[in-house]
C-alpha cells in the first residue's frame, strides 16, 4: 500500500517559537491517521503545512503524489479541508455555500447543485438549505464547513478537529460520514482532542508535542505502553484515601492516582480480577469502606497524559488562528 501522505523532517518557526521541529509521518492510502496533542504541540501548523496553506522553513513533504510546495497549485484539487473554524460566508445561503465551491472546483452548474443537494441531506441541513448562514447556529454552521470540504469528493482530506461544537448526535453522524469515505477509498489525517474519537476512527495515531512525533502506533499499541490494566475505587470518604494508597502499595506497578475530591482512587496493575479481588480484600481488612470498584485498560487519555505529562490545553499553537479561511485553497 503506497502513502497517500508523506512528511520528512518538516520545520517552522513563528518567531522565537518553534512550532515545527522535525515533524515527520507518513500516512497510507486508503486509512486514518489520528493526530492527538496539546494545543501549541504543532497539529495545526503540520495540517497547514500539508495542505499549502504555510511554507515549511524546513523539510519536505508529499501529498496525493505532488509535493506541497512545488506542486502546490495542483495538489490543492486533490484534497479537501475543514478547519477549526467554519470557512463560510454568512450572507449566502447553505446551498449557495456548497454550489459556490463547486464551481470553484470546476463541477459545472448541474453537478455542483447536485453536490450541494447530496451534502446538506447528509449533514442533516436540508431544512436550512435557503436560509442565509448568519442564521445557522454554531454547529450548523460547523456541519456546512464540513460538507464543503467533501463537495469535490477529494481523495485526501484533512479534518483539524472537525468535531468540536456539534452535539453527540452530530458528531455520530460524522464518524459515519468518515467511515464511509474511507471504505470508499479516501485518506483521511484527522487531528483531534476527544480521545474516543482517535481510538474509533483511527487506523494510526501519532501523539505529538513540542513539534515532534512523541509515539506512534495502533490504539492498542499506545495503551500498551502506559502499562496494564487499572483498578478503579470509589470510597466511602476522602479521609480514607491514604490508608487506601498505603494498603494497595504493594499492588501498584505505577503511580497510583487520586482524584480532586479524594474518593477516587486509581491504581495501576498486573493480574486483571485477580488483583481487584486481593485489592478489595485488603482493604476490608483495613476498615476501608469501598462504594464503587472496577478493573479496566488504560484509554487514550492515560495515553495522553503519561506521554506528554499534561492535560490537552496548553499554549495556543501560532497557527491556529480563525484568519485564514481554509476555503482560499481554491484558486
Amino acid at each position: 500500500m503506497s502513502d497517500a501522505i508523506v512528511a520528512e523532517g518538516l520545520v517552522k518557526k513563528y518567531g522565537d517559537v518553534v512550532a515545527l521541529d522535525e515533524m515527520s509521518l507518513s500516512v497510507p492510502t486508503g486509512t486514518v491517521f489520528g493526530m492527538v496533542g496539546p494545543n501549541g504541540a504543532g497539529k495545526t501548523t503540520t495540517v497547514r503545512i500539508l495542505t499549502t496553506l504555510v511554507r515549511p522553513d524546513a523539510g519536505h513533504a508529499t501529498v496525493a503524489g505532488f509535493d506541497v510546495v512545488a506542486d502546490d497549485r495542483r495538489l490543492r484539487s486533490h484534497i479537501g479541508v475543514s478547519g477549526q473554524y467554519a470557512a463560510v460566508d454568512e450572507d449566502l445561503t447553505g446551498m449557495e455555500n456548497l454550489e459556490m465551491v463547486g464551481r470553484l472546483y470546476h463541477l459545472g452548474r448541474r453537478r455542483s447543485k447536485a453536490r450541494a443537494r447530496e451534502l446538506l441531506e447528509r449533514f442533516d441541513l436540508a431544512g436550512a438549505a435557503d436560509r442565509p448562514v448568519k442564521g445557522y447556529s454554531g454547529g450548523m454552521r460547523r456541519r456546512l464547513d464540513l460538507a464543503a470540504a467533501l463537495v469535490a469528493a477529494p481523495p485526501v482530506l484533512f479534518l483539524d478537529e472537525p468535531t468540536t461544537g456539534l452535539d453527540p448526535r452530530a458528531r455520530a453522524g460524522l464518524w459515519d460520514v468518515i467511515s464511509e469515505l474511507v471504505a470508499a477509498g479516501t485518506t483521511l489525517l484527522l487531528t483531534t482532542q476527544y480521545m474516543d474519537e482517535a481510538d474509533h476512527l483511527a487506523d494510526r495515531i501519532a501523539v505529538v508535542d513540542h513539534g515532534r512525533v512523541i509515539a506512534l502506533g495502533t490504539a492498542d499499541e499506545l495503551k500498551d505502553q502506559v502499562g496494564g490494566d487499572r483498578i478503579e475505587l470509589t470510597l466511602g470518604e476522602a479521609a480514607a484515601a491514604e490508608t487506601a494508597r498505603q494498603a494497595l502499595a504493594w499492588l501498584a506497578v505505577g503511580q497510583m492516582r487520586t482524584d480532586a475530591g479524594g474518593r477516587r482512587v486509581t491504581i495501576p496493575v498486573t493480574g486483571g480480577a485477580a488483583a481487584l479481588t486481593d485489592a478489595l480484600g485488603r482493604l476490608a481488612a483495613e476498615g476501608v469502606t469501598v462504594r464503587d470498584a472496577g478493573l479496566r485498560r488504560p484509554t487514550l487519555d492515560d495515553v495522553f497524559l503519561a506521554l506528554t505529562g499534561h492535560a490537552a490545553h496548553s499554549t495556543p499553537d501560532p497557527a491556529n488562528t480563525p484568519t485564514t479561511p481554509e476555503k482560499e485553497l481554491i484558486r
